[in-house]
């Protein structure tokens, strides 16, 4: 049986991923065995901070609610607490969103909560 060195499909594949690591330093953008490592060590990042940016964002959140909850004479877990036995459904990024751009609104939503 002959060997069959599959140019074509090889060639494709290589060029596949020389583009997509293209900006990458060094070889990695050069040579097709250190690009290969370098995207797949990227795409694993990738899936790793999709999920991570979610963290960190509720994260950051809290921490302006907690800010702003603060210069309002509450800490953050009293201004959630009240804020559900008042029925007020105001979810994290918003509330984050309102305590950063209009404060006079915040802290009418803390008084109501009270």
């Amino acid at each position: 049986m002959p060997r069959v060195r599959g140019g074509v499909k090889t060639n494709k594949k290589h060029k596949k991923v020389l583009s997509q690591t293209e900006g990458y330093r060094n070889a990695a953008s050069r040579s097709y065995r250190k690009a290969a490592e370098a995207l797949t060590r990227a795409l694993q990042f990738a899936f790793r901070d999709r999920r991570n940016k979610k963290r960190e964002f509720r994260a950051l959140w809290i921490q302006r609610i907690n800010a702003a909850a603060r210069l309002n004479g509450l800490s953050y877990s009293q201004l959630i607490s009240s804020l559900s036995k008042a029925n007020i459904e105001l979810d994290r990024k918003v509330l984050s969103d309102i305590a950063l751009r209009d404060p006079k609104g915040f802290e009418a939503i803390v008084k109501s909560a009270q």
